[in-house]
């Protein structure tokens, strides 16, 4: 006969871990199809993270700036509540939620003190896809 599974084992739930943390950096990657924001310590520990699917947008709605700008939001909102006060901000990718995460951390009251690009550039790799026929 089956043993019925452990209620106790499949409720525990871990503490969040306030760190109080002034400085972080926002790593944003910034794809065709999804905008994923990440706020991290100076270490790289992380400390939110939110994406435009994660937020409710499905499909071609993810990504849009308004998505990205909603999803950077909550990201920026728990990052907050862990202390965070500046914020470098480090942008990946070709996507359209570029712009509008760097304006909806900066409207929360978050200080951003520097932003760099660092998509990856190759020096002559692999192959690219093939060209967009629209």
């Amino acid at each position: 006969m089956a043993k019925a599974p452990n209620n106790s084992a499949a409720q525990r739930v871990r503490k969040k871990v306030r760190k109080n943390v002034a400085d972080g950096i926002a790593h944003v990657h910034a794809s065709f199809n999804n905008t994923i924001i990440t706020i991290t310590d100076r270490q790289g520990g992380a400390l939110s993270w939110a994406s435009s699917g994660g937020q409710g947008f499905k499909g071609s709605r993810k990504s849009t700036p308004f998505a990205a700008q909603v999803a950077a939001e909550v990201a920026g909102r728990a990052a907050q509540e862990q202390g965070i006060k500046n914020l470098d901000v480090r942008i990946k990718g070709p996507g359209p939620g570029r712009e509008s995460t760097v304006r909806a951390l900066g409207s929360l009251g978050i200080r951003i003190t520097s932003i760099s690009d660092v998509t990856p550039v190759p020096h002559n790799g692999c192959r690219p896809q093939k060209r967009r026929r629209i």
